[in-house]
């Protein structure tokens, strides 16, 4: 298994510390939320993002992509019934897509729940319809970027469109391109009725990125899940790409979480040998 971990874990922290501290800890990937990178990702200059690179490579960190994509964006939205809406969404995607290069990554993790709500009076056909536009118009600065757009299923208790990997291959399947892939993420896949093991075996042919977390929103091993049958499954399907541990409830603090995290998934690969 590749060990990634979100940069968000460690809240406020510099991103040098943050680059050390991961790779002390076994970490090999940083994933990283352009919300703590800057306001937009067009005011993180040339320079910024050639440092940001520089310091983690220098620990031996690659910075493998951006996931959060248009958290605490105002004016965008994937399923805006309005064409310009989903143009500058597009747009802004491309934006994200030549910032993830620059940085070295080739992924990008589209969740951003409140930025692809059902718009009031739509239904989630139509909603359905305008995402793939949006995409499809970003299509071209994305591949051109060398860049995956991991397409994120999440819970009915956090979004109202695509909350199952069904309704994520179906958005796939209408884009067509191996490009645009499917996202897993324990905590969201912990809320369909299949198991998580078995979503995993499922949805293998579409899967290009995979988040490890518990459906308690803290790191894996810090809740009740088993994590042998999901990295058994994730082994037995052949998967090749980042665990990324991604986490939304930040105690007892990032170091205790990013240990504890690294220790136990090793300690699951293990028991898997």
């Amino acid at each position: 298994m590749k060990y990634a971990i979100c940069n968000e874990t460690y809240e406020g922290w510099d991103h040098a510390e943050v680059c050390r501290v991961s790779a002390e800890l076994g970490y090999t990937g940083l994933e990283l939320a352009p919300f703590t990178l800057g306001r937009r990702i067009t005011d993180v200059t040339a320079e910024q993002r050639r440092t940001l690179r520089r310091q983690a490579e220098e620990r031996g960190l690659q910075i493998i992509g951006l996931h959060w994509l248009l958290a605490k964006t105002e004016g965008l939205q994937l399923t805006a019934a309005d064409e310009a809406t989903r143009q500058r969404t597009a747009d802004y995607l491309v934006e994200l897509a030549r910032c993830c290069r620059d940085l070295g990554g080739d992924l990008m993790v589209f969740g951003s729940p409140a930025q692809r709500r059902i718009p009031a009076g739509a239904t989630r056909a139509r909603a359905a319809e305008h995402a793939v536009d949006t995409f499809r118009r970003a299509l071209p600065g994305i591949v051109g970027a060398g860049v995956r757009l991991c397409l994120e299923p999440l819970a009915p208790t956090e979004a109202d469109f695509i909350n199952t990997g069904d309704e994520g291959v179906e958005i796939l399947k209408q884009i067509d391109h191996p490009n645009f892939v499917l996202h897993l993420d324990v905590k969201a896949m912990s809320s369909e009725p299949t198991s998580v093991p078995d979503l995993i075996r499922r949805h293998a042919p579409h899967t290009g990125h995979f988040h490890a977390n518990d459906p308690n929103k803290r790191g894996p091993g810090f809740g009740n899940t088993d994590f042998v049958p999901i990295f058994r499954a994730l082994r037995d399907t052949g998967y090749q790409g980042w665990v990324s541990v991604e986490v939304f409830d930040y105690t007892p603090d990032p170091v205790t979480i990013a240990r504890e995290s690294s220790r136990y998934m090793r300690e699951c690969e293990r028991q898997l040998d």
